[in-house]
């Protein structure tokens, strides 16, 4: 799989990048990640990248035409699966869509800034929008960085355990159980001696029960917030 990544503030990567599992996918080259400054794309003497915006609304806006000769630059290059535009009224991020997204072979992302970018630049290059929640940051970094992390993990060979991934939290709809690990005692908190038994029936049995109520609880607390939430900002966007 290759990701390119465009970004006003590349720096802004550099450390989500380059630990863990994604650092690990890059050096094993089960991934490659490219990271595009846009100022590189600005054809003003001075990089210029952002402009007020039309109207009178208050911030800065990222403009048309670095971000779309960018685009067309890595377009012309390789024909991408996907271009995705990290945005809080995107499609709320998931696990089924970060396993969609780990088949790709090509992904694009464009990382918003400021008061985010040229409306001109979603209605004619941006194939999908993705948001990791119903809020704002200061730019589409971090929400990269996010969606980068969860599906480079599902990639073949990035983690040691192929069937750990399987088994995460919110695969297959459900919520994982508790887990742990030595001692057995901490002070006065115990691991459920079931773990000890050495009985796998009856482990496998604890485990179900666990996720059943942990996967309904979830839902309790989540339910209004989801569903005053699930705006969808596609219009004639695919959504994963």
């Amino acid at each position: 799989m290759r990701i390119d990544i465009i970004t006003c503030l590349p720096a802004l990567l550099e450390s989500p990048l380059a630990y863990s599992i994604v650092q690990r996918a890059i050096k094993k080259n089960i991934v490659q990640i490219h990271v595009h400054h846009l100022r590189d794309y600005a054809q003003n003497k001075h990089q210029q990248i952002d402009d007020k915006a039309y109207g009178g609304m208050p911030g800065m806006v990222l403009m048309v035409e670095p971000i779309a000769r960018c685009i067309e630059t890595l377009q012309q290059q390789r024909k991408y699966d996907k271009v995705i535009y990290m945005s809080p009224d995107g499609v709320l991020l998931n696990q089924p869509m970060a396993n969609t997204l780990s088949l790709d072979k090509h992904l694009l992302i464009l990382c918003g800034h400021y008061k985010g970018i040229d409306e001109r630049i979603r209605k004619q290059w941006i194939t999908h929008e993705i948001s990791i929640g119903t809020y704002v940051l200061s730019g589409g970094e971090l929400a990269a960085a996010v969606l980068v992390d969860a599906l480079v993990r599902l990639l073949p060979g990035a983690i040691n355990n192929e069937m750990s991934a399987l088994e995460d939290s919110f695969q297959n709809q459900q919520i994982a159980p508790p887990v742990y690990t030595r001692p057995a005692k901490f002070r006065d908190m115990e691991v459920p001696s079931v773990l000890l038994s050495g009985n796998h029936q009856k482990i496998r049995q604890w485990e179900e029960t666990q996720i059943a109520m942990r996967t309904n609880l979830y839902h309790l607390k989540n339910h209004t917030h989801l569903n005053k939430n699930s705006i969808n900002r596609q219009k004639n966007k695919k959504i994963l």
